[in-house]
């Protein structure tokens, strides 16, 4: 009461009681001009934002959170011109990122900067124990960004958009069985100036002995000057404790942009993509790395850049005994080292050659691949339209198709479409997608064991929406035997831009799906549907339609909120008396 009679007093002593409803700030907008009042007293008495100095909006707005920030510029044009500038984002990148003084990379440095610090993480989720949620790692608060990771048997590192590669000690333990987050992990800089790195290409943690990075360093120059140039070198360093034990160093006119890794550890071979597009090799035997010792090694031109020099690669992928080539105009080759393997991709050992394992093999897709995932025997690529295509080995319904028959060639996975990230294992896969809400949802398929799909504990022939909640900006995953996980950052330079798909291309590659249709689709539709009822109809008991319909609403093009809702009311009619109830069920039922 004290309070409100000072204020009353000083109002009436200033004069402000009688004018307190005419003095009213109002949004002026160049587009939809000026919000008038209805009477003549609030008219004469508003005031227009735009009447403020611009530095004086543009320094307010950039105490905002970047969340607020960009709500704010999406209200008018105004406030989108004023949120745009690079000064705020200049003092908002400060605000998140101290040590960041410079930017001279992209159209809009400041702003990319602040968005790469912001929403940065990376997260994992256990399969073991009794803790089912996602946990966030502790951040390197000098990182720029994440770019790439690569959990090893004990620790993490981490590549930022600057070229830092950061090393997490001790980041995951193991208490009681459940592995967590240690909150006290210690993180260095292993090196800076990196391009990429590599270990070895299993899906199992327990091989990845040593961790390859190839770096941009500087080389003396003629003898008796002091002058230096910039060479690449590849640093091979131990996991266990980042302590470096080799270090390859090329010829200033070589310069790379991958590295990859291929055989076993005696016969390592190093994958070294150029900037030109050029593969070259060399052999390391890994298990004298450790050995005090000098030698030379010669770069030796792959057959893939020797036989098809107008083909210029811009990225590769491998594991123990297959590497996948994809080129800047949406081309796949593979070189296949092991007859399983290539039995697994292709279904067939005709054209395998065993004395010629490098002879790059085509495959034949309609339209431009954007990006792809290699597992141990199945792969997965994405088109320019977003389309999903699988083929290798489908032993535990690896390849999302609904059954589990082996694929020799690229088949479509027609439910699934425009996925953000691929990801193919030992023997299941994960899709990274995006709902018509925005919200993202992780998808799987295959094997359910040791909990490596939550949720579907028996795994399952087609993709599924896993129990994960998903970050906001995930833009990759990773899976290994203990942990599940995914990198968020959110890069504004590039993004995923797929094509429509053509009308008579949308007709022809129709098939029996819950896929999104047009009206004149509606009887291919109504046939899927009936051909959905006829598999349900089939399982012979009712706790068996029930995993079937749930497969079915995985397939559907519903929102995240409405799937949740479609699984979880399965999920309880699943547990009463009467849904679990074993034995076959009559048609009555």
């Amino acid at each position: 009461m004290v309070r409100r009679s000072q204020r009353q007093k000083l109002k009436k002593l200033t004069g402000l009681c009688g004018r307190e409803e005419g003095l009213r700030v109002k949004r002026n907008c160049p587009s939809c001009g000026p919000e008038y009042e209805s009477d003549e007293k609030g008219r004469e008495n508003s005031i227009s934002v735009q009447l403020f100095p611009p530095e004086l909006v543009e320094h307010i707005a950039s105490f905002l959170p970047v969340r607020d920030a960009v709500a704010l510029g999406q209200t008018c044009h105004y406030f989108r011109e004023v949120c745009d500038t690079e000064g705020v984002w200049r003092r908002i990148c400060h605000r998140l990122s101290p040590h960041l003084r410079e930017q001279g990379s992209g159209v809009r440095p400041w702003k990319r900067a602040a968005v790469l610090n912001y929403t940065k993480g990376l997260y994992f989720q256990a399969f073991g124990g009794r803790r089912k949620c996602l946990s966030k790692s502790v951040a390197p608060l000098l990182a720029h960004g994440y770019r790439r990771f690569l959990p090893t048997k004990d620790h993490i590192f981490i590549l930022d958009y600057l070229g830092t590669l950061f090393f997490l000690k001790n980041a995951l333990v193991s208490t009681l069985g459940q592995i967590q987050w240690k909150r006290a992990c210690r993180y260095i800089v292993l090196c800076r100036g990196a391009k990429d790195f590599a270990s070895d290409p299993r899906c199992d943690t327990v091989y990845r002995k040593y961790l390859y990075v190839l770096v941009t360093g500087k080389q003396s120059g003629v003898a008796g000057t002091t002058s230096s140039r910039a060479c690449d070198c590849v640093e091979v360093y131990l996991q266990s404790s980042g302590q470096r034990v080799f270090k390859m160093t090329f010829h200033y006119s070589m310069s790379f942009k991958q590295i990859s890794l291929l055989g076993q550890e005696t016969q390592r071979a190093l994958l070294l993509l150029t900037e030109e597009g050029k593969i070259y090799s060399l052999v390391v035997n890994e298990t004298q790395l450790d050995q005090p010792r000098s030698y030379t090694v010669q770069l030796a031109l792959r057959k893939l850049s020797c036989c098809l020099p107008h083909l210029r690669v811009s990225c590769m992928t491998s594991n123990q005994s297959s590497v996948l080539y994809m080129t800047d105009q949406g081309g796949v080759y593979f070189e296949v080292h092991s007859p399983g393997v290539y039995r697994d991709f292709f279904g067939t050992l005709q054209a395998f050659d065993p004395l010629d394992q490098q002879m790059p093999l085509a495959v034949s897709l309609p339209a431009k691949v954007l990006f792809c995932a290699l597992g141990y025997n199945h792969f997965g690529l994405v088109d320019e339209f977003g389309r999903i295509f699988m083929q290798g080995n489908n032993r535990y319904g690896q390849l999302g198709t609904g059954d589990k028959m082996d694929r020799g060639e690229p088949t479509l996975v027609p439910y699934l479409q425009r996925p953000i990230a691929l990801w193919c294992g030992l023997n299941h896969s994960l899709v990274l997608s995006q709902d018509s809400d925005f919200s993202k949802e992780l998808l799987g398929c295959g094997c359910g064991a040791g909990g490596r799909l939550p949720g579907w504990p028996k795994g399952s022939a087609s993709f599924v929406k896993l129990h994960v909640k998903v970050p906001l900006c995930a833009c990759s995953l990773c899976s290994t035997r203990e942990c599940l996980y995914m990198l968020s950052s959110h890069d504004i330079e590039h993004c995923l831009s797929y094509r429509d798909l053509p009308a008579p291309w949308a007709v022809d590659s129709l098939e029996p799906s819950l896929g999104a249709r047009a009206p004149q689709d509606t009887g291919v539709a109504a046939w899927a549907f009936e051909e959905y009822l006829s598999q349900i109809h089939s399982c012979s008991t009712l706790q068996d339609r029930m995993e079937k319909m749930k497969e079915i609403v995985g397939w559907m093009p519903l929102m995240a909120a409405q799937k949740d809702f479609f699984w979880e009311a399965l999920n309880i009619l699943q547990k009463t008396p009467g849904g679990a109830a074993p034995g076959p069920s009559t048609p009555e039922s």
